[in-house]
């Protein structure tokens, strides 16, 4: 069998490192250096000729940095004669910008899937994309892992009496259904509309809240603008307090603050996708992917079957059916 060589962009090296401590290898070293232009230039310090390359590179801001640095490390990796290269990006940027909304609009999510592809990617492996349906921009394969079992095991050891699991909006009510099938717990969804990035507005709860306590699931949260206005909802429709959990704390701008000193967030569960908040904050509580990729890799590297990791958000734990928006 090939071997693995693995290499990291320097948007998360703290990731690659705990993906390679569960995988059992070594992160290769690569060099990324700035000419006096401001262009980037990749160079990957480890022999790739004929082996299987993980290229570690979550796609976060400085975004276009970060996407450029990617498709540079799939170029070196190509040049240097990888017999097969997988581009693992947990958090993929572009996933927002996934349909025609508006006259002459760009969809930047098909665009950046095509040049990952021209660039000499023979797969991706990613992690909840913000709009499933930009999986199929891409030409080649792409295994897209979910972090709701990860989420969810942070809430067993918890009293959830009294607790409804909560969808930002409708759109991602069916991942809120699964969490919750997992958790044993009914749904509630958010009526949202957004009226620009920065800018949504929630006029109704569907579902009962009053007198629960909440668990709302987010895929992304990025000025934190969705939840505060969820948060305020909620207490209208009489819920008395809510953790919030999703899988890419992004937590840019203003969102530290504003979502560390709402009243109604009791704490605020991520994943390492993408790297911490620099802000100290005592309710943020962390759980890593390391593992799940690293399986994932494995299981690629071999030619093994992964798809356990889409369907069994841990199964074991999951009863027939949720309650959905009761």
């Amino acid at each position: 069998m090939r071997d693995i060589v693995v290499f990291s962009g320097t948007s998360h090296r703290t990731l690659a490192g705990r993906i390679c401590n569960a995988l059992g290898v070594p992160l290769s070293p690569s060099l990324t250096t700035r000419f006096s232009n401001d262009c980037l230039q990749v160079q990957l310090q480890a022999n790739c000729r004929q082996r299987d390359v993980y290229l570690i590179a979550p796609v976060v801001p400085p975004t276009q940095e970060s996407l450029m640095e990617l498709l540079l490390m799939i170029d070196a990796a190509k040049g240097a004669s990888a017999a097969q290269i997988t581009a693992v990006i947990p958090h993929f940027a572009y996933a927002r910008s996934d349909k025609k909304d508006a006259s002459r609009i760009s969809m930047g999510g098909r665009l950046v899937a095509d040049m990952i592809v021209a660039a000499g990617a023979h797969r991706v492996l990613t992690m909840t994309l913000h709009a499933p349906q930009v999986h199929g921009f891409f030409s080649i394969p792409v295994d897209h892992l979910t972090a709701i079992g990860i989420l969810a095991d942070h809430f067993r050891a918890q009293d959830l009496t009294d607790t409804v699991v909560v969808s930002p909006d409708l759109g991602n009510a069916k991942t809120a259904s699964q969490f919750a099938r997992l958790l044993r717990l009914p749904v509630a969804a958010g009526s949202k509309v957004r009226k620009a990035d920065d800018k949504v507005v929630i006029d109704m709860i569907v579902g009962d809240v009053a007198g629960k306590k909440a668990i709302v699931l987010d895929d992304e949260i990025a000025t934190g603008g969705s939840i505060v206005e969820l948060m305020d909802r909620l207490k209208d429709f009489g819920c008395t307090e809510a953790a919030v959990a999703c899988t890419h704390g992004l937590f840019t701008g203003q969102a530290v603050e504003r979502l560390a000193n709402h009243p109604m967030i009791t704490e605020m569960v991520t994943t390492d996708t993408v790297p911490r908040p620099h802000q100290s904050w005592e309710a943020l509580q962390v759980r890593s992917v390391a593992g799940l990729f690293a399986e994932a890799i494995g299981r690629i590297h071999a030619g093994e079957s992964i798809s356990s990791l889409f369907d069994g958000v841990d199964p074991t734990h999951a009863p027939p059916q949720a309650t959905l928006f009761p």
